[in-house]
């Protein structure tokens, strides 16, 4: 019987099937996330999840699975009932570092013992409120703490994979880089 090797909990196999069937037919690596969101009250979205489409084809099996809720802080005259658009950002990017990060040390044999991140993201409101509309309203600057415990790994190592995580987090490319988003009133 053969056993799967797997190091931070990847599967080291299906992580080389999927590089080689990525590599083998790139269409395999184009993929479209959805969200449906529905307005609730004062500053509260409810949204789902929608299909996942890959290489042109649609996997309903997410449609619906996963909620999520957003608001702003009573600060920001919000009824703070969930989490803002703001922290959805910050948490977007965590999870993909992670995944990136977790998925490039397996790869590289390095056994992680802890992981943890902080990050937090500066905003002028004066845009979105009108006071400057000729500002741009999005964050100024996002920081991103990592702090990696991996015993077996030297400390170049470690900068490496980070910075591996850099180039290659989807989400942080997202942000970094200028990406058309298509808005249309149905």
């Amino acid at each position: 019987m053969e056993t799967t090797q797997a190091v931070n909990g990847v599967d080291l196999g299906g992580l080389r099937d999927t590089i080689d069937a990525v590599r083998a037919n790139r269409s395999l690596g184009k993929v479209t996330f959805a969200v449906n969101g529905v307005w609730e009250n004062g500053f509260r979205l409810q949204s789902t999840t929608g299909g996942l489409t890959q290489a042109g084809s649609v996997d309903d099996s997410r449609r619906g699975k996963f909620t999520m809720s957003s608001d702003e802080p009573a600060q920001l005259l919000g009824a703070d009932t969930a989490v803002s658009p703001a922290e959805y950002v910050l948490q977007a990017l965590a999870g993909c570092y992670t995944v990136t990060l977790v998925a490039n040390a397996a790869s590289r044999n390095i056994e992680l013992e802890s992981y943890h991140l902080e990050l937090e993201a500066d905003f002028d409101l004066a845009s979105f409120l009108g006071v400057a509309p000729e500002e741009a309203p999005g964050a100024r600057q996002i920081r991103v703490k990592i702090d990696v415990k991996a015993p077996g790994a030297s400390r170049q190592d470690l900068e490496e994979l980070v910075e591996a995580v850099q180039k290659r987090s989807p989400i942080r490319d997202t942000l970094i880089r200028p990406v058309d988003v298509v808005t249309t009133l149905v």
